[in-house]
């Protein structure tokens, strides 16, 4: 049950940097996979900094958001490289 929990965490997260960093979402799948990738994301470079936000859903939300954010950035740079 708890990873059906981070699916739908990961979801909202893809779906909000898609918000922010496109003007819309990418898809639900998409959307569903740069969240829990930038849950992943956000967490490790929290750890290399020396910030955490606890293990509470909020938290894994604000964090999964932050990483597909950056993740977004860096697929851009990427792009305008290619």
């Amino acid at each position: 049950m708890h990873w059906i929990w981070h699916l739908i965490l990961g979801g909202v997260a893809g779906w909000l940097a898609g918000k922010v960093m496109r003007g819309e979402g990418y898809g639900v799948f998409v959307d569903v996979i740069v969240g829990l990738i930038g849950g992943w994301l956000g967490g490790k470079i929290g750890e290399l900094i020396g910030f955490h936000l606890g293990g509470s859903t909020v938290g894994y939300l604000i964090t999964a958001f932050v990483g597909a954010v950056i993740l977004v950035w860096i697929v851009r740079m990427v792009k305008k490289v290619l």
